[in-house]
């Protein structure tokens, strides 16, 4: 019985010890916690500044407004997580800080391995925001598809082809392949590929057609109508005719590629001049160029049948 009476005197000796540290340490602490609520309360209302000070400084690189607010909330958290170690640091805990470090080291190892692609499209948003490669309403060609920009944002770029399809892209593709802006440099250049006989003058053939192609009112006068002949053709002697225009839709351009080829086929009317067709020669005779009347001719002579010129007949291009 005494010995069980010590141990409960010890036992609640070694409590009144531990509750009178505890209050010791929450006493000294005290200090400490009015630092720290004090540190709180400035953060807190410095944190506005701060994001407003974010928004400014993105605000030089670009304008939009996905890419700002996504600057200012980094940096808030960001400067949480300081006011957090500062804090932390007031009350002596640097063993903890030192555990909440390495957690974060593992933790963000792991997440950055498990959205690897998604951070990818992230960073790639931001970078092409950044550097403004192409907006809404630009014209472009890139991983094969072509088409009007109708949204960006920081995942996917998305595209509307000329035939009415939505194709979303991702933008780490994007970055990292090439792209054609037809919008950027504000014109375009119209090929148009033809050909005219062999029995045309091709100075006057040349003449005709830049002038046909100077009627067009869209046309940059700064650039002049390039006629190049490419090739002697089965039928034709071949050319191209290139011009530039200051409109960028793919709507417009195919409308002036249109009016081109109108004013050419006009133009080439006016002046006699042939765009010929492929053309076939039929030989009736076993020997090559003999006609159609003294084939039969000579089959009514020799008794033969009509119907003897289709088994003789061939055909030559």
């Amino acid at each position: 019985m005494d010995e069980f009476n010590k141990q409960i005197s010890s036992s609640y000796t070694n409590l009144v010890e531990k509750l009178t540290s505890w209050i010791d340490l929450i006493i000294l602490q005290v200090p400490n916690l009015v630092v720290a609520l004090v540190v709180a309360t400035m953060a807190y209302f410095f944190s506005k500044y701060v994001q407003r000070a974010a928004e400014k400084a993105t605000a030089k690189f670009t304008d939009n407004r996905t890419i700002l607010h996504l600057a200012s909330n980094l940096t808030t958290v960001i400067f949480g997580v300081i006011v957090l170690f500062l804090i932390l640091s007031i009350f002596d805990l640097s063993s903890t800080i030192n555990k909440i470090l390495a957690t974060a080291g593992v933790l963000g190892l792991a997440v950055g391995l498990a959205l690897q692609d998604p951070m990818t499209n992230l960073f790639s948003g931001i970078v092409m925001s950044v550097r403004d490669l192409y907006t809404i309403g630009d014209v472009v060609k890139t991983n094969g598809y072509f088409g009007t920009i109708k949204d960006i944002d920081l995942r996917v770029t998305t595209i509307l082809s000329p035939t009415g399809q939505i194709i979303t892209i991702p933008n780490k593709d994007v970055i990292q392949n090439p792209l054609e802006n037809y919008t950027s440099s504000g014109m375009r250049r119209v090929d148009i590929k033809c050909g005219v006989s062999y029995g045309d003058n091709l100075s006057e053939v040349k003449n005709t057609a830049e002038s046909a192609i100077n009627q067009i009112d869209t046309k940059i006068e700064d650039k002049p109508v390039d006629l190049v002949f490419t090739e002697f053709g089965d039928s034709s002697i071949n050319f191209t005719i290139r011009f530039w225009i200051e409109t960028c839709s793919q709507r417009d351009f195919l409308m002036e590629q249109s009016k081109a080829i109108q004013l050419l086929k006009s133009a080439f009317d006016e002046k006699d001049i042939m765009i010929p067709f492929p053309i076939t020669t039929l030989d009736f005779g076993i020997r090559g160029g003999t006609p159609l009347d003294k084939v039969i001719n000579l089959n009514s002579k020799n008794g033969k049948p009509r119907k003897s010129l289709s088994t003789q007949g061939s055909y030559s291009h």
